[in-house]
């Protein structure tokens, strides 16, 4: 089993699709998606795109140009792109294939969960795949993690991505790796919908958003509206506000602002549809803070020499709740496999938003007598659907 290049050389894919929109009209995908939008080509951007299933998303239309595009065939377009190019780093046709899912795509909500799957179930279909299965991701990390190890190990496995964390508590070793069915050694899941787009989403909030007016008290001792920057902080709800119906509330909001600065940054971030741009410093700023004490994000695309700076400090003040949610999900995960988190002897970190110090040392504070591994943040999870796909699908 191998991991195969998706984009270049590279075997990983970022779920982001740019539609230009000027003639000709031209499909992007991954990381030449987020070029094409940061180098100002005419045209709009997705990212995040696994968010989408199972929120209301799914049954509107997403507007591109002229054009609209139910958001259950964006998600086809993708995983269509994904196998035509895997098929040809593997040289055959792919017609069988194991999905990674979240434990949860929706919280407290089974039917809708179950629907979520349903619908990407339909998407892979019709991007051409026949035969569709799911393993839950951390599992499938779990899996990748024991092809390493050489004893007997009981493992809390933490899957922090974009969009949901993911917990497994599984025994692994040498003797179990082979097992056909691995049913008994799964001792419990749980997931919940606090990642990495809520981290960046409150960081940005905190870090940038003032520059544009947030929290502003303007005319008659009135604070200007919230919902626009809490749009310009959320991956998937900032093109909502590129829409000319928009137009109209955004003159609305003048009347709230004393100081023009503000509002005027905050209407040449629409016009010039810098909203991702934005997202994505704050989002490299978080990242950077896991080995720097502060950070300055440059902000000139809104107004030459403008920055504003974040601290590791702050980051961990602004995420504390969130970071303490966390450990309290994977330690509710370790109660209901009957074990304390005493007997947990790895933890094994995967998925992006597990690079950040401040979740590992969350982690660390409630379980220090557990070893930490930090895994292949992207790649792990793939190649233990890679091992979990042999199962299924071994013929002979």
């Amino acid at each position: 089993m191998r991991l195969v290049p998706l984009e270049d050389d590279a075997t990983t894919i970022p779920s982001a699709i740019f539609f230009a929109t000027e003639d000709p009209f031209e499909v992007s995908y991954g990381r030449a998606a987020v070029r094409e939008y940061l180098d100002g080509t005419p045209g709009r951007l997705m990212r995040s795109l696994k968010s989408v299933l199972g929120s209301s998303l799914m049954n509107e239309l997403a507007a591109v140009g002229d054009r609209d595009y139910k958001y259950a065939d964006i998600v086809t377009a993708y995983v269509r792109t994904l196998r035509e190019r895997a098929a040809v780093a593997a040289g055959h046709a792919l017609d069988a294939v194991v999905l990674g899912r979240p434990i949860r795509f929706v919280d407290d909500d089974a039917k809708q969960d179950r629907a979520a799957q349903d619908t990407l179930a339909a998407c892979a279909r019709a991007a051409g795949f026949r035969h569709v299965e799911f393993q839950f991701e951390p599992i499938a990390a779990a899996f990748d993690y024991e092809r390493t190890i050489a004893r007997e190990e009981s493992v809390l496995v933490v899957d922090v991505g974009g969009g949901t964390a993911d917990f497994t508590v599984i025994r692994l070793g040498p003797g179990r790796r082979d097992r056909a069915v691995r049913t008994d050694d799964i001792l419990a899941n749980d997931g919940i919908h606090i990642a990495g787009t809520d981290f960046d989403s409150r960081l940005n909030m905190s870090w940038v958003m003032p520059a544009l007016g947030y929290r502003t008290v303007g005319t008659n001792g009135r604070v200007v509206p919230s919902l626009v920057y809490f749009d310009l902080s959320t991956w998937h709800r900032i093109n909502l506000l590129y829409v000319p119906k928009f137009i109209g509330t955004l003159r609305e909001m003048q009347a709230f602002f004393t100081d023009p600065r503000p509002y005027r940054r905050l209407v040449h971030v629409i016009d010039q549809r810098l909203g991702h741009e934005l997202l994505g410093r704050t989002e490299n700023a978080k990242i950077e803070l896991s080995t720097q004490a502060n950070v300055k994000l440059d902000l000139g695309a809104i107004e030459a020499g403008l920055m504003a700076e974040g601290t590791r400090n702050e980051l961990i003040g602004l995420l504390g709740d969130m970071l303490a949610r966390l450990v309290d999900i994977g330690t509710a995960t370790v109660n209901a496999a009957g074990l304390k988190p005493a007997d947990i002897s790895t933890l094994y970190f995967t998925g992006g938003s597990s690079g950040m110090s401040a979740l590992r040392d969350a982690f660390l504070k409630a379980y220090p007598d557990s070893r930490i591994v930090v895994g292949d943040l992207f790649g792990s999870v793939v190649s233990g659907l890679g091992i979990e796909a042999g199962r299924r699908f071994a013929t002979g």
